[in-house]
C-alpha cells in the first residue's frame, strides 16, 4: 500500500525497502536488535539495487546507509533495539541535513543540479523524519508528563 500511494520511483523504492525488511524480520518472533539491524541492512541493499543510487548521490540512500550502519554498530555493541534505533535515527538526521551540500547525481533532484545546493534532499529528509517517528513505538509507552504532583492536588 505504501508503494502504491507514494507513487513514482519513491513508491517503488519504499516498497522494495519495506518488503526486504519484512522478509528479513519475518513474523514468528519479536526481533532482537541484531535482527532489526540485519533487516534494515537488507532494506538498504534492496533500495540500492533497485534505484542504483549510492552514498553521495543526494538521495534517500545518503540517509539509509548511515542509518543501517549505525543501527548495526549499536546492536553489535549490545544496545537494546530502542536505544540502537535512537542512535541510528540521530545519525539519519545528521546525514539528511548533510545532503544540502551534495550535488544530485540520481533521483528527482538531479535536473536541479547546482540549484539544489543548500537544500536537503526531500527523500533523505523524509526518511530521517520517518525513522525518528518510529522510535517511540520501539521505546514503549512514555511516562506521563502531566501527572499531578502533591502541589497540584488539594
Amino acid at each position: 500500500a505504501w508503494a502504491d500511494r507514494a507513487g513514482g520511483t519513491s513508491g517503488a523504492l519504499w516498497g522494495a525497502a519495506l518488503r526486504a525488511l519484512g522478509e528479513s524480520l519475518g513474523d514468528r518472533a519479536a526481533p532482537a536488535a541484531a535482527d532489526v539491524a540485519a533487516g534494515v541492512t537488507e532494506a538498504a541493499a534492496a533500495v540500492r539495487r533497485l534505484g542504483g543510487a549510492e552514498v553521495g548521490d543526494k538521495t534517500m540512500v545518503d540517509v539509509l546507509a548511515p542509518f543501517a550502519e549505525t543501527l548495526t554498530s549499536a546492536a553489535e555493541a549490545g544496545a537494546r533495539t530502542a536505544d540502537a534505533w535512537d542512535r541510528a535515527a540521530t545519525a539519519a538526521g545528521t546525514a539528511a541535513a548533510a545532503t544540502a551540500e551534495l550535488l544530485p547525481r540520481r533521483g528527482r533532484a538531479r535536473p536541479h543540479a547546482e540549484r539544489s545546493l543548500g537544500t536537503p534532499d526531500a527523500g533523505a529528509h523524509s526518511l530521517a523524519l520517518i525513522v525518528r517517528a518510529v522510535h517511540p513505538a520501539l521505546a514503549g509507552p512514555a511516562a506521563p508528563t502531566d501527572r499531578p504532583t502533591t502541589k497540584d492536588t488539594p
